[in-house]
């Protein structure tokens, strides 16, 4: 499990990227539009290791965790029902930008911290940092 320190240098990692990923862009599409290039960044670079059914389930997990915060989260219709990045794609763009934002970053760092108590902090920081890369960032990478 990743240190107080690790965690909160992730948040604003992910913080960051987010941020850079919409801009500055007052459409409300820039938001989602985020999201949804840094889901598909994490998901290419895990899928090819734990399959995209791992990431599935991971996912699915994330957002089980993540909607005792955002209740809107919460999945409808069952396991299976569809897809966990297209349904939360999806109830992201019923929301305004601030909570979907929010939402995302919860989201994304819940997902990463699942992740890292599955593998490890140092491994997961590796695999997921092209994620974060194009940014200037201070998060230490050890």
């Amino acid at each position: 499990m990743p240190t107080t320190t690790d965690r909160d240098q992730l948040r604003e990692a992910i913080r960051r990227t987010l941020n850079h990923r919409a801009g500055r862009a007052p459409e409300v599409s820039a938001g989602p539009e985020a999201s949804l290039d840094t889901w598909h960044q994490v998901v290419n670079l895990l899928a090819p290791l734990i399959g995209e059914r791992g990431v599935d389930v991971l996912l699915g997990r994330a957002l089980l965790v993540t909607s005792n915060a955002y209740p809107w989260l919460a999945r409808h219709g069952g396991p299976g029902h569809d897809e966990p990045l297209a349904a939360f794609l999806a109830r992201l763009e019923a929301h305004d930008v601030s909570a979907a934002a929010e939402a995302t970053h919860a989201l994304l760092v819940t997902f990463t911290e699942l992740l890292a108590d599955l593998i490890g902090a140092p491994l997961t920081k590796r695999l997921l940092a092209p994620v974060w890369a194009s940014l200037p960032r201070k998060v230490v990478t050890s």
